[in-house]
């Protein structure tokens, strides 16, 4: 029987509609598998040698020719860190010029691995990077959001094989970020609470979604999921911002993002899919209203005219089906 389903935090709905449903395995990569890479390429700019074909590095850890984590300006950024952002007028039309900080961050040496088959301390070393980048960006006072993300494989808009993510920096929060923001003070003024600290709870309290929990953090795949085996990582405690996770909790999200991306990688059979951070916008890192979190979204359905013309989602497989398969499934192990 299908269901409306809503999320708490963004009030949107979702259709769960197991009836058109397929098994689980018709969600697995369909593609011939991945070609065999190898370990170095001499054309990539990221591979470990190649360093001169890169902007300088912004951040290397550790530095010099033995770094782990390197991360560089993009050279093809859409946007420009030398360009204002003032506002203008064409008509009643408003614009700005394109200014903007993007960045590339080469997660590793290895031409040839990606974060569901490295070690947790690798994957950590990614995250420290993350978080420092995070932190500098935002001591430019233009910078109003940091948004951090991985695209992998074709379907979710990578064209380059190297293990890599990307952090952009905008002026703008545009209203995508901006409206749950805005409904997150409104459940606070109302209830006290933060909205997102409350359904972690209740999905901790339900289990049923539940992936993995450790300590700090739980990873689940969302009540409202919007399509098949999206998974969210939370902090447990109340946290706006993720450039105030520690480093022990960050060694211990390495951890469970590892878990996560590993069972993805085993149950769908390495997966096209992007992953984000979604963090508070800059200045408003310490309030009581915002949380952040890692969201990560297997591209094994392609939103068709239903969902794009009235912003419904049709989820085929019930996120509790989801959850108990990759609670069932091991993860990938590493090379």
């Amino acid at each position: 029987m299908p269901e409306f389903r809503q999320n708490l935090a963004t009030q949107d709905w979702v259709i769960l509609a197991p009836e058109r449903g397929k098994r689980v395995s018709d969600f697995a990569r369909r593609e011939k598998k991945r070609a065999d890479l190898p370990a170095y390429r001499e054309d990539c700019p990221f591979c470990k040698g190649n360093e001169e074909q890169t902007e300088a590095a912004v951040y290397a850890r550790p530095e010099g020719n033995s770094w782990q984590v390197r991360v560089v300006p993009n050279k093809f950024a859409a946007l420009q860190p030398q360009l204002a952002t003032t506002r203008t007028m064409a008509g009643l039309f408003l614009a700005a010029k394109g200014f903007g900080i993007a960045e590339v961050v080469i997660e590793h040496p290895r031409h040839n691995l990606n974060p569901a088959l490295m070690k947790a301390g690798e994957v950590a070393e990614i995250l420290r990077a993350y978080r420092h980048r995070q932190f500098e960006i935002g001591k430019n006072e233009k910078i109003t959001l940091v948004t951090t993300f991985r695209n992998h494989g074709p379907r979710a808009g990578t064209s380059l094989e190297h293990p890599h993510s990307q952090i952009i920096a905008t002026p703008i929060v545009p209203p995508h970020v901006r409206y749950p923001m805005q409904l997150a003070v409104q459940y606070y003024d109302k209830y006290g609470t933060c909205v997102y600290c409350d359904m972690v709870n209740e999905e901790r309290r339900q289990e049923e979604r539940v992936v993995i929990e450790t300590d700090n953090f739980v990873a689940f795949c969302p009540f409202a999921a919007r399509s098949p085996f999206e998974t969210r990582i939370y902090p447990k405690k109340h946290k706006a911002s993720f450039v105030l996770v520690g480093n022990g909790e960050i060694d211990e999200l390495a951890l469970i993002l590892r878990d996560v991306l590993g069972r993805l990688y085993t149950c769908l059979n390495d997966p096209d899919y992007n992953y984000i951070i979604r963090s508070a916008p800059i200045g408003d890192e310490d309030t009581r209203h915002l949380h952040w979190y890692m969201v990560i979204i297997p591209k094994v359905a392609t939103p068709a005219g239903f969902e794009i013309g009235s912003g419904i989602y049709i989820n085929t497989m019930p996120p509790e089906d989801c959850a108990r398969k990759l609670r069932e499934t091991s993860p990938a192990m590493g090379t």
